[in-house]
């Protein structure tokens, strides 16, 4: 009779063990780091490094935004976007400074530090989790030709208001430069964001939406970031939530 209590709980705790390994150790992303980098900029290598370390952790969702304002340089930035530069100079006028720079990293919408200081990274994770940042919970799933969107009601009374964006995403992408400050160097960019879509307005409410794939879908890319985000576009605010979802490579050709 012992030996029998002894099996059950021996195999009870063996279950338990295995929905431990399969449970994910945290269900929503504790923060969203922004990397606004450039091609033609020599300090940027080691954040370009060090986001590809941050785009590994599953309580994070890490993106590298190319800027183009450094393209007189002597290189113009292969995956520089002007929107990206745009959305840089908002996060500065929503603070009320000038700092725009790179290697810069934004953490939650509401922190900047030099993106190549992993300490001052994870301290500002730790500092901007606080009103109701990154506690929406949203998540995306892929659907056949379509990705589905939920964004869950807040829980708390000043949270009635967000914009909710994709982002498509290129894992990785490795760059040759043969000018500017980093000329003879191959340079991988880790979850660089290729295009930007917004989908749509959040009351505060439950909500969800479809996408179209085809509207998220480009040369390379092979992910996409869903993100809740108080403010607009013109003036960004706190992060409220996020997720990322894996995608079929698209060819060069398709």
């Amino acid at each position: 009779m012992a030996y029998q209590s002894l099996a059950r709980w021996s195999g009870a705790l063996g279950l338990c063990a295995m929905i431990a390994v399969i449970r994910p150790a945290h269900a929503d992303p504790r923060a969203v780091v922004e990397l606004f980098t450039s091609q033609d900029c020599s300090s940027c290598p080691p954040a370009d490094r060090l986001l590809g370390e941050f785009a590994k952790d599953p309580t994070l969702i890490a993106m590298s935004l190319p800027i183009d304002y450094w393209d007189y340089l002597g290189w113009k930035d292969t995956l520089a976007n002007a929107r990206f530069s745009a959305r840089q100079r908002a996060y500065s006028r929503v603070r009320g400074d000038r700092e725009v720079y790179t290697p810069q990293a934004v953490i939650n919408g509401s922190a900047y530090v030099v993106g190549s200081d992993r300490a001052a990274i994870e301290r500002a994770i730790v500092s901007t989790r606080k009103n109701g940042t990154m506690s929406v919970p949203v998540t995306m799933t892929l659907s056949g030709k379509q990705l589905k969107i939920s964004v869950a009601a807040s829980q708390f009374p000043a949270l009635t208001h967000g914009e909710v964006w994709i982002s498509s995403i290129s894992k990785a992408v490795p760059v040759s430069i043969t000018r500017g400050e980093n000329r003879g160097k191959e340079i991988t960019y880790h979850n660089v964001v290729r295009e930007l879509l917004k989908v749509g307005e959040w009351n505060g409410s439950s909500r969800s939406w479809t996408v179209p794939l085809e509207s998220v879908e480009r040369a390379g890319v092979d992910g996409a970031v869903v993100y809740l985000q108080d403010g607009s576009s013109n003036r960004p605010g706190p992060m409220l939530g996020a997720a990322y979802t894996p995608l079929g490579v698209v060819s060069a050709d398709r």
